[in-house]
């Protein structure tokens, strides 16, 4: 057998060399902390909506009168035609009332108006607490008497209970808590909230606002963005970004391969790690590997700047859980039945499915 003494070329020593890995990693810090105006009580006066339920009583009838706000805004009392209560205050209603009725009776009408029911102004505290649901938002409240409202993260000792009668897994994460206010993610720290008592996290909530504790042990992967399933895959041992992808039904046509994020850590200071998915599925660059409740994100157009782009993947993962969340509580007894679920627009439930094979 001959020996070639000869120097190997770089075409032969690369087919001995592992591809690179295409990827880079950091962690973000987020420029939208807390508006110092969202830490002040609204002054605003309560306003009627549809669903909301009244009781009228006038000084000359011993008998009170109950109205519902209709879906039009309209209320309806004595000879009076519909009347537009949609954003007046208690005390513009009264007065709206008695100048109706001023037209049907000899003397000045006097008219009490007395809010017995709220449906129009409501915050979402769901998740992993003691006593989800959806609260009626009559006042002023703060992110911890919302959460105080829902008795508060399931505890340590709410969990070992339900761990022996055989309940599951009923930890919050509280590093991947939020609140999502008009299809936004506010950058509410909940570990510095409800573990070092940092007030200066307890933000005042607005009508529609969502809160919602995801569960600590969770082992999935949620893949999200230009793919076919956007969905939570289960985390396997050694799960790579191919793989979660492919849990996921692949790549949409028009994605942005080369731009595809997985954010890491908590949701108010994530690491990033931008991976060439391209060079990845053509063999050209090692792929890496996922931890639970990673995030990956495949985009529909390249990045320009990477905090937004941050800002655009915790956006679409938040209105993603509260979806389905949200949908999720609907279906239970008990539950919101026939209730609107504030996530933004664009947001959709995605059902879970049975992942195609991986080869």
């Amino acid at each position: 057998m001959a020996f070639c003494a000869c120097e190997p070329t770089v075409g032969q020593f690369r087919s001995y060399l592992p591809a690179p890995v295409a990827s880079t990693s950091q962690t973000v810090v987020l420029t939208n902390r807390i508006d110092p105006a969202w830490l002040r009580a609204p002054t605003n006066l309560f306003t009627l909506g549809p669903g909301d339920r009244i009781e009228i009583e006038s000084m000359t009838d011993t008998n009170a009168t109950t109205a519902v706000v209709g879906p039009d805004g309209k209320i309806y009392f004595g000879l009076l035609p519909g009347l537009d209560v949609w954003g007046l205050t208690l005390g513009q209603t009264q007065a709206q009332l008695e100048q109706g009725m001023a037209k049907y009776v000899r003397e000045p009408p006097e008219i009490s108006v007395l809010l017995r029911e709220v449906e129009s102004k409501r915050v979402w505290v769901l998740g992993y607490v003691q006593k989800p649901g959806v609260f009626a938002l009559t006042q002023p409240m703060t992110l911890l008497e919302a959460i105080s409202l829902a008795g508060g993260p399931l505890s340590l000792s709410t969990y070992r209970q339900e761990e022996a009668t055989g309940a599951g897994d009923s930890l919050a994460d509280l590093r991947r808590s939020f609140v999502l206010r008009d299809g936004q993610m506010l950058p509410v720290d909940f570990e510095r909230l409800l573990e070092q008592g940092d007030l200066s996290e307890n933000i005042f909530l607005e009508p529609g606002d969502f809160v919602y504790f995801p569960p600590a042990t969770a082992k999935v992967v949620y893949v999200l963005g230009a793919v076919n399933q956007p969905r939570a895959v289960p985390y396997r041992a050694g799960m790579t970004v191919a793989a979660a992808v492919a849990s996921a039904y692949g790549t949409i046509t028009g994605a942005y391969l080369p731009h595809v994020a997985v954010l890491r850590g908590s949701l108010t200071n994530p690491q990033i790690t931008i991976v060439d998915y391209k060079r990845v599925i053509r063999g050209e660059a090692r792929d890496i590997a996922l931890q639970p409740r990673d995030i990956v994100y495949v985009p529909f157009s390249p990045y320009r700047y990477l905090t937004k782009y941050v800002q655009l993947v915790l956006d679409t993962f938040v209105s993603s859980a509260a979806i389905n969340a949200g949908t999720a509580w609907i279906g239970v007894p008990g539950g919101g039945a026939g209730v609107f679920i504030p996530v933004g627009v664009g947001s959709t439930g995605v059902p879970i499915v049975t992942p195609p094979p991986i080869h």
